[in-house]
């Protein structure tokens, strides 16, 4: 009894609101019980209260012994809690770093300690000790969530909670490596075709057919079994490759060297192929992997081939090769079945639409005229879709020169985006030509209503950027201009139709003198079988002379262009107007061309602000060095020889520094591949 009364008990018993409380209330109803027995007789109220005297010490020891076991057990709790979280902080497989706004290091834990030997840090700055962790901390201490860093050759998962200075470290380096072990093994799936195989056999003998296959196959058999590669023969022009993405990633390291072993050694031979290759990865369905890498092989073959396209699902492509001009074909057939295919397109729409790209050059317009004639031909209405407002001044004057000499139906069947859309129907036909790149068409409007139905017809490269399924493709980089393709065309047209007259034959005829720069750039026999054939149509050479005159502003223009010029590398000229000055994109394109002219260049680069606000970049080269991959870098495209960009919300200084940049890095890469 004196132990219950004891001050400590009493201290535990009293603090206890639960324990208090319940004690209260049986000496309440004890009381009352008592007071009731008492006065029904003494004797029963005597007899209660000695019961209940007994029964309230019993219960009251009771409820202060469980208050005492609990007070004691959640003491003994706390202290086990608190010596866990010392223990964990000294055994934790997480390393801690504590440290003050000075960055002195205050306190670390053992775990974190073994990684920095016998140093000791407490007490030193952290960038004099560990410069590299520090840098890491600065990088990251606004961070939100754990951030991967490397360390000490290891790979950490790290968090800064820079309010209480304070940083985690926790090393993942085994589970990095298994993920880079996954990575490395998934599964990509290419296909390789020999472009001109078929082309190159036709003129051999059996034993020099099988040799020169012989030769093929045991190359890229060797080379497969260099990078850990699977190759299976499909067809006498087709293989298949299968691999892990580290072998890819190899192989990318080499720049695919095996297109230009396989071109310099069977050239030596007198019998130059080339190889195209399309390569998918990143997708464990081996169907889906299947179809992009066909789609991939389809667009380097679209670019002209001689080159490899890498790319997975939603991803940036990645190109290798392309260093040679692509070769014309040796025959007419799939002209002339492009042509039979367009007839019969033309004939299932109730009209067609044609259109080129924005600001249109002579090739664009006179396409779209050649389009136009040959819809005629098959006695279909066809509209071509002209803004007049941005327009260089040889398709002013051809226009001009629509009005002038009453070439009326031209005139009338000429309209504008916002006329085409209202005519527009879902079984009109509409053909892009000169380009493949939607953004760039005249009315980018007019082909989303017509997505559906849509072909296109080009000489560039194809690209990224491309059309879903367009109804027909005729994208041929081996020709010098979409004219020409055009007049190849017009000559499988009904010979009873009323053939092209004489302006648009004039104007074909420009559009490829221009891109030709006169027959001196990419002009095959074809093109002089094209350019034939619109002569004697009746093009008029004095009036494309007079087309083609540049004005007095434009020539000094250019000329102020070419004396800015500076030399990169001594092979290389660029030349760059000012920030704030507007030049004529025919200009920008002459003055690099001119720039080409001069000895030991073998690469022209001009930039110029343009009217709309963009910054253009006009690119030439003799062929050895290809201009196409960097203006597509740059968010353009073009040929090998001939490419150009626009880039917005920059200055023509600010894109100056970027393509000297790009042209080091590129002059880098090649140096350290020889």
């Amino acid at each position: 009894m004196k132990d219950f009364f004891d001050r400590e008990n009493l201290s535990i018993f009293i603090k206890n609101t639960n324990v208090r409380s319940l004690a209260i209330f049986l000496v309440v109803v004890s009381g009352l019980g008592v007071i009731f027995a008492f006065m029904t007789s003494w004797i029963y109220g005597l007899i209660m209260l000695v019961l209940i005297v007994i029964g309230l010490y019993f219960s009251i020891e009771l409820l202060q012994r469980m208050a005492t076991d609990t007070h004691e057990y959640l003491k003994d709790l706390a202290y086990r809690i608190k010596n866990g979280e010392q223990q964990a902080l000294l055994e934790m497989p997480i390393g801690i770093l504590v440290f003050d706004e000075t960055n002195k290091v205050e306190w670390i834990n053992p775990y974190l300690a073994k990684f920095v030997g016998d140093e000791d840090l407490i007490g030193f700055q952290l960038e004099d000790v560990e410069p590299e962790l520090y840098a890491e901390l600065q990088t990251h201490q606004n961070d939100e969530g754990f951030q991967t860093i490397n360390w000490q050759d290891k790979q950490f998962s790290l968090l800064v909670q820079p309010d209480f200075n304070i940083a985690y470290l926790m090393d993942i380096t085994r589970y990095a490596d298994i993920e880079e072990q996954y990575e490395d093994e998934k599964l990509i799936l290419g296909n390789i075709y020999l472009d001109n195989y078929a082309e190159i056999s036709q003129g051999m003998s059996d034993s020099d057919i099988s040799n020169l296959r012989n030769y093929i196959t045991s190359e890229l058999n060797e080379w497969a079994e260099k990078y850990g590669l699977f190759i299976k023969t499909i067809d006498d022009d087709y293989y298949l490759i299968l691999g892990h993405q580290s072998s890819l990633n190899l192989v990318e390291q080499n720049k695919f060297s095996i297109l230009d072993v396989i071109r310099e050694n069977t050239t030596k031979q007198n019998s130059p192929v080339t190889l195209s290759v399309g390569v998918a990865y990143g997708d464990n369905d081996l169907n889906n992997l299947s179809k992009l890498a066909q789609s991939n092989l389809d667009l380097a073959l679209g670019r002209g081939g001689d080159q490899v396209v890498v790319k997975a699902d939603g991803m940036q492509a990645h190109f290798y090769g392309g260093k040679t001009n692509p070769m014309e074909k040796r025959t007419r057939v799939r002209a002339r079945m492009i042509s039979q295919t367009l007839q019969d397109l033309m004939t299932e729409s109730d009209q067609i639409f044609v259109q080129g790209h924005r600001i249109p050059d002579m090739d664009s317009i006179g396409a779209c005229l050649g389009i136009r004639r040959i819809a005629k031909m098959n006695n279909q209405e066809c509209w071509i879709v002209l803004e007049d407002d941005h327009i260089h001044s040889d398709v002013a004057k051809l226009l001009e020169k629509i009005d002038e000499d009453g070439y009326q139906d031209i005139r009338d069947h000429i309209i504008t985006a916002s006329q085409a859309l209202d005519q527009a129907t879902d079984n009109s036909l509409l053909i892009m030509v000169d380009h493949s790149k939607p953004k760039i068409s005249m009315s980018e409007a007019l082909f989303e209503r017509l997505k559906s139905r849509v072909m296109i017809i080009d000489h560039h490269r194809r690209g990224e950027e491309f059309p879903e399924n367009p109804i027909l493709v005729y994208i041929e980089p081996y020709a010098s201009s979409t004219c020409e393709l055009i007049t190849e065309m017009i000559e499988y047209q009904p010979r009873d139709a009323e053939g092209i007259n004489k302006l648009e034959a004039t104007a074909m005829l420009t559009g490829i003198q221009v891109d030709t720069k006169s027959f001196t750039l990419r002009a095959g026999t074809r093109t002089f079988d094209a350019a034939s054939y619109l002569r004697s149509a009746g093009a008029d050479g004095l009036l494309i002379q007079e087309l083609m005159k540049e004005n007095v502003d434009s020539y000094m223009q250019r000329n102020y262009l070419i004396s800015r010029v500076t030399l990169l590398n001594k092979t290389m000229a660029l030349s760059a107007g000012e920030d704030d000055v507007v030049y004529d994109s025919v200009t920008t394109a002459q003055a690099a061309d001119s720039l080409l002219n001069m000895t030991g260049i073998d690469a022209s680069f001009v930039i110029t602000l343009r009217d709309d606000g963009a910054v253009g970049v006009s690119a030439r080269s003799v062929g050895d060095f290809n201009v196409q991959v960097i203006m597509e870098e740059m968010g353009g495209g073009g040929h090998l020889s001939n490419a150009a960009t626009q880039i917005k919300d920059q200055s023509v200084s600010q894109v100056k520094d970027k393509l000297i940049a790009i042209l080091t890095r590129t002059e880098d890469e090649e140096k350290d591949e020889e």
